[in-house]
C-alpha cells in the first residue's frame, strides 16, 4: 500500500476519460471543481448568514473575480518569480501567449499571491461600480475560496507541480527517483481545510466588516510559510539573500501579513472610536 502511494506518479493516469478524441484531464476537472465549490460555498454563506448581498450580485460578481485572478496570477507569476520579468515588460504581448515557435505550449507560471491582488482590485472596481460594501464582499469571498483551493492544489499535485523537499517519511512519494514531502497536499490541508474551518467557525464572532477577509490573508500566510518549508524553493530563484529558508513565497506572506495586520489594527481602532 505504502509502496504503491510513494510510486503515485509512475502509475497515474492524467487522462480522466476522452470526448471522442479529446482527453479531459484530471488537472482540468480538479480546478473546475475548485471553482464550482467556490461559487456553492459563496451561495451557501450568503443564504445561512442572511447577507445583504444578494445571490443575483454574487453571480454576476463571479466573473469579474475570476478574470481578477487569472491576470494577477499571471502577472504576479511574471513580476515576483519569472527571471525574465523585464524581457515580459517589454514584450507585454507575450505575458498570455500560449504558443511559442508556432507550438502550442499553453501558458506557464502562475502565483497566488498574484491572484490575490487581482482578486482585490477586481472587487474594489466591481463595487465601485455598483455601490457595494468591498469588505462585505471580501469576506463572503473569503470564506468561499478555502474549500475551493482545496481542489486547485490537488490539481497541482497531480499535474506533478509544487514539488517537495526531500524527505525519509514513509508518505513521501518518489519524483525523478527521489524521496519528495507532498507538498502541495500539505498546502491543500493547512492553506485550504485549516483555513477554512478557523473562519467558518469565527464568521459570526466578526466584529466588522472585512475582518475574516483581512485574517484569511493573515491565516493563508501564516500557513503558506509553514508549507514553504516543505516545499522545493522554485528552481530559478531558490533561497533569497544567501539563506537556507527564506523564498519568494514566504517573503510575500510576510508582506502581506504585515500589511494586513496593519489594516487589521487600524479598522478595529475605528470600531473602539464609535463604541
Amino acid at each position: 500500500m505504502i509502496e504503491s502511494w510513494q510510486h503515485i506518479y509512475s502509475t497515474f493516469e492524467p487522462i480522466a476519460f476522452h470526448i471522442g478524441s479529446i482527453g479531459v484531464h484530471w488537472y482540468g476537472i480538479m480546478y473546475a471543481l475548485a471553482l464550482l465549490t467556490a461559487i456553492y460555498m459563496g451561495h451557501y454563506i450568503i443564504k445561512k448568514d442572511n447577507s445583504s448581498i444578494s445571490s443575483e450580485v454574487l453571480d454576476n460578481y463571479i466573473w469579474w473575480a475570476e478574470l481578477g485572478v487569472i491576470l494577477g496570477a499571471r502577472l504576479g507569476y511574471i513580476l515576483f518569480y519569472d527571471t525574465h520579468t523585464l524581457w515580459y515588460l517589454a514584450h507585454p504581448w507575450q505575458i498570455f501567449n500560449p504558443f511559442m515557435d508556432g507550438h502550442f505550449v499553453g501558458i506557464s507560471g502562475m502565483s497566488y499571491h498574484g491572484a490575490l491582488i487581482g482578486f482585490i482590485l477586481s472587487t474594489i472596481l466591481f463595487c465601485k461600480k455598483h455601490h457595494l460594501n468591498f469588505w462585505k464582499l471580501a469576506d463572503i469571498a473569503s470564506l468561499a475560496v478555502p474549500l475551493g483551493y482545496i481542489f486547485g492544489r490537488i490539481a497541482n499535485f497531480l499535474n506533478q507541480e509544487l514539488i517537495g523537499r526531500a524527505t525519509d517519511m514513509p508518505w513521501g512519494i518518489y519524483v525523478h527517483g527521489v524521496l519528495r514531502h507532498p507538498s502541495a497536499l500539505y498546502e491543500a490541508f493547512l492553506e485550504g481545510f485549516v483555513v477554512f474551518v478557523i473562519l467558518f467557525l469565527y464568521r459570526t464572532k466578526a466584529k466588522f466588516d472585512g475582518e475574516i477577509a483581512l485574517l484569511y490573508v493573515i491565516l493563508y500566510s501564516i500557513m503558506r510559510i509553514i508549507s514553504e518549508n516543505f516545499r522545493q524553493p522554485d528552481i530559478q530563484l531558490g533561497f533569497l539573500l544567501g539563506t537556507s529558508w527564506l523564498t519568494m513565497g514566504i517573503l510575500i506572506s510576510l508582506s502581506f501579513i504585515f500589511l494586513a495586520t496593519l489594516t487589521y489594527i487600524f479598522k478595529s481602532k475605528n470600531i473602539n472610536k464609535r463604541i
